[in-house]
């Protein structure tokens, strides 16, 4: 009974979009983090005199701190962007096959 209730799910044309886009989105959200996160390391790599030198030459902050509190913020936004995606399109998607199967 409950193989029979796996193929039926698997079998379904929503199942595979959600599948397909599921994994699209992760793979792309991945993949702007680490182009986020290995772009600051190589800016410190190869930048650093730039990273540490004042924004302004009156204030003590230098480039380093907003560009690392932008590293931080952008994790929040694309956990964010995910979870607005996963919440309505495939929480949906989930319903529609829920009910399809029964």
């Amino acid at each position: 009974m409950q193989e029979s209730i796996v193929e039926k799910v698997r079998s379904n044309s929503k199942y595979q979009q959600l599948v397909k886009t599921r994994s699209f989105l992760g793979w792309l959200l991945s993949a702007v983090v680490c182009v986020i996160y290995y772009g600051f390391i190589l800016i410190i790599a190869y930048n650093k005199e730039w990273l540490g030198s004042r924004i302004n030459p009156d204030e003590v902050i230098t480039w380093g701190i907003p560009i690392g509190v932008g590293v931080i913020v952008s994790s929040f936004i694309l956990t964010g962007i995910y979870v607005l995606i996963a919440n309505s399109m495939f929480d949906r998607l989930t319903k529609e096959i829920k009910e399809e199967i029964k």
